[in-house]
């Protein structure tokens, strides 16, 4: 059993540490996504090994078993947004780490034009400032799913929308 509080990790590290050219790709992604530590690359990388891992496994089944689970698995990533809508199972081959990263309330807040740098995403998020449909949420993290997409805004009752407000 183990106990309840102390959950596993969601993420293996890289196998060798010292490599130059990863170390220099985990920094450029860094920057570019305004993440915190290289833990939150590993992260999506470890989540975009077991995708193209379980589109392996599910090549190697007989056809009859894996067409259901086959679209199920696809129609999972559509609806999270990893993939387009016409996707096969050999676009799961080559989901990528920025395809992940590219869905998290961060990059979406940014994208939106709601915060004026990456950084700031990051702090209007965990300040308690953005919510998806109207519910707080305060993880930059957080994968949004195609369906929540639009729903990402400044809270109603955040000061920051207050003075927006007032300005316009």
């Amino acid at each position: 059993m183990g106990d309840p509080r102390k959950l596993r990790r969601k993420w293996s590290g890289p196998g060798h540490p010292w490599d130059k050219t990863r170390l220099e790709a985990e920094m450029r992604l860094m920057g570019k996504y305004g993440l915190r530590n290289k833990r939150e690359i590993w992260i999506a990388q470890t989540m975009a090994r077991k995708i193209r891992h379980r589109a392996r496994q599910l090549q190697a089944l007989p056809e009859s078993v894996r067409k259901s689970e086959e679209e199920a698995l696809v129609k999972r990533l559509v609806s999270m947004g990893f993939i387009g809508e016409k996707s096969t199972l050999d676009d799961l081959l080559s989901i990528n780490v920025e395809q992940i990263l590219n869905r998290r309330l961060q990059t979406i807040v940014y994208q939106k034009g709601l915060a004026r740098s990456i950084y700031q995403a990051r702090q209007l998020i965990v300040h308690g400032h953005i919510g998806i449909g109207g519910r707080r949420v305060t993880s930059p993290g957080y994968l949004v799913s195609k369906a929540e997409e639009d729903l990402v805004d400044i809270l109603p009752s955040s000061p920051i929308r207050k003075a927006l407000e007032e300005a316009r």
